[in-house]
């Protein structure tokens, strides 16, 4: 009898084994990721198949005698470090009608990245692309954390993904004699500076992650666009990534750098406008005390109300936020138009482009007044905008002010780069989610879910076409960002931009794309020929 019950005991033994085992194995699978940085291990989440590591610091907090200074390194840690949760989007006013309403707190220890990865990507020998993203906002709203700016979908494609906030407003971008006399460093774009540190990191530590820090993609839209040109034309960031696209950033200059040092005609410098700011909150003089009291305000006092909403609106008397960028000579050495002009920028492949009702609007009483600002070139421009006559003059203002502020810069871009031999491709992006069409075109930021396949996200009762058309776009970026070209068998070819054919690539309402020759072709003709023959109002 002792024998059964010894067997029974081993089959139990075995059986309890093997359930242990696959527990084990089962656990393992479910174990949260970890990577080790240059300056500790992190751990992150395990997301059905997708590593993702969230609030990562990459610079030391731009806090107390930091704040106005260039992003300092980050401390070495021992241990792990636990990364499972955003870190604070950056200090701001929160805006109402933001397309990405952020996930986070603001506050001003926010120098923060966050990376999405298929899972043991780390254990690859052969290294993912990596993509990058900035996000928008005007340099004074805007974060990491919305949803629609989720990294999941490049990672199920085999793209490693990151993103981080930086600097914005008046902790982003400000100067003050005091600044100047501390030589702390680079004055001024404190916000660009984080961006290039952010890329630097990335370029030190994305291989733990699984990424080849060889194969990078930077992407920013709007400020974040603008933030691309930049790390485009400054020395500091060469050689950091080896694509870039930019999304309705502009490209003659979307808002024109202002002197740190001196007056242009008429408009004070930014050191003028950090006086007027200090003597606000009853800050005096320009030496140490002045610098440590103006260390000492509150967060809250150095937003000071500020955000989106009031950018646009007539300055304070005496202005008090200087704008972004600056021109300091060493992270901001001049405007986009004449560096781009002159061939000053990286040698990388582009993708450029805009939405079809993008930013800008033309303010002119009627529209004689309207046309008559093109100068020599009024007919032209009447004739490509309004050869009937009888269009209403707001809609021939906002064709106007978007084409001067986004469309045809965009297009300038891709001229220049092109006859300086470098690949670039353009496009127009023009859907709109089935639920908020309203007869017109693709409002500023609304491709961004697309183009991230987050549709879903932003908008929960997305529709089969919908999510079609953020199959499409993403696919083309997926495939860009792996090695630089867009195309894909199963998708129109989009070939690069052509000085002589004006392809374009346009996205349409339909959930299809078409290269043609830009539609809109004699629209740009009429804002080039009228920039270059004498600077329009309003532009750089």
């Amino acid at each position: 009898m002792k024998y059964p019950l010894l067997l029974l005991s081993l089959g139990s033994l075995l059986l309890l084994t093997a359930c242990s085992q696959q527990d084990t194995a089962s656990d393992a699978q479910a174990l949260a990721p970890r990577a080790a940085t240059a300056t500790g291990i992190v751990e992150g989440l395990n997301e059905d198949g997708i590593s993702v590591y969230k609030g990562i610091p990459y610079a030391r907090p731009p806090v107390g005698d930091l704040r106005w200074r260039s992003p300092q390194e980050v401390d070495s840690w021992e241990g792990v470090k636990t990364t499972k949760d955003f870190g604070n989007d950056c200090m701001q006013k929160p805006f109402a009608g933001d397309a990405a309403p952020l996930g986070e707190e603001p506050a001003e220890d926010c120098l923060y990245m966050n990376v999405w990865a298929p899972a043991q990507s780390a254990d690859l020998q052969d290294k993912r692309p990596v993509v990058v993203w900035i996000h928008g906002g005007g340099f004074v709203n805007g974060g990491a954390s919305p949803a629609t700016y989720s990294g999941e979908q490049f990672a199920r494609a085999g793209v490693i993904f990151a993103s981080f906030n930086y600097r914005l407003g008046r902790l982003g971008f400000f100067a003050h004699p005091a600044l100047t006399e501390a030589s702390e460093g680079p004055l001024g774009n404190y916000g660009f500076e984080d961006q290039i540190a952010a890329m630097q990191w990335v370029q030190n530590n994305i291989a733990a992650f699984g990424g080849d820090p060889q194969n990078i993609t930077v992407i920013g839209e709007s400020a974040g666009g603008a933030s691309v040109f930049n790390l485009l034309t400054t020395p500091a960031a060469r050689g950091l990534f080896q694509r870039a696209v930019v999304m309705s950033g502009g490209g003659r200059g979307l808002m024109r750098a202002r002197s740190i040092f001196d007056t242009e005609n008429g408009t004070p410098s930014a050191e003028q406008i950090g006086v007027n700011f200090a003597q606000k909150h009853g800050i005096e003089g320009t030496g140490p005390e002045a610098l440590a009291q103006l260390r000492e305000l509150p967060a809250e006092a150095i937003v000071d109300g500020f955000n989106l909403s009031t950018l646009f609106q007539p300055p304070q008397d005496p202005p008090t936020y200087p704008g972004a960028p600056l021109l300091d000579g060493e992270i901001v050495r001049g405007h986009t138009e004449a560096l781009v002009k002159a061939g000053d920028v990286a040698n990388v492949t582009l993708m450029i482009g805009t939405t079809s009702q993008d930013l800008g609007y033309a303010s002119y009483q009627d529209k004689d007044a309207l046309f008559a600002s093109f100068g020599e070139y009024a007919a032209d421009a009447q004739n490509a905008y309004d050869p009937g006559g009888d269009k209403p003059m707001d809609a021939v203002a906002v064709a106007v002010g978007q084409d001067r502020a986004m469309q045809e810069p965009a297009r300038f871009v891709a001229q220049q780069m092109t006859a300086q031999g470098q690949k670039v491709y353009l496009y127009r992006y023009n859907y709109v989610a089935e639920s908020v069409r309203n007869g017109q075109g693709t409002p500023h930021a609304a491709e961004i879910p697309f183009f991230f396949d987050t549709a879903d996200i932003k908008y929960p009762d997305a529709t089969e076409q919908d999510n079609a058309a953020a199959e499409l776009v993403f696919s083309y970026m997926v495939s860009f960002a792996k090695d630089g070209n867009p195309n894909l068998p199963r998708y129109p070819q989009w070939h690069p931009y052509d000085n002589e054919q004006h392809n374009i690539m346009i996205f349409n309402m339909d959930a299809t794309a078409e290269e043609v020759s830009d539609p809109w072709a004699d629209r740009l003709d009429a804002v080039q020929r009228a920039h270059e023959s004498v600077l329009m109002p309003g532009q750089d």
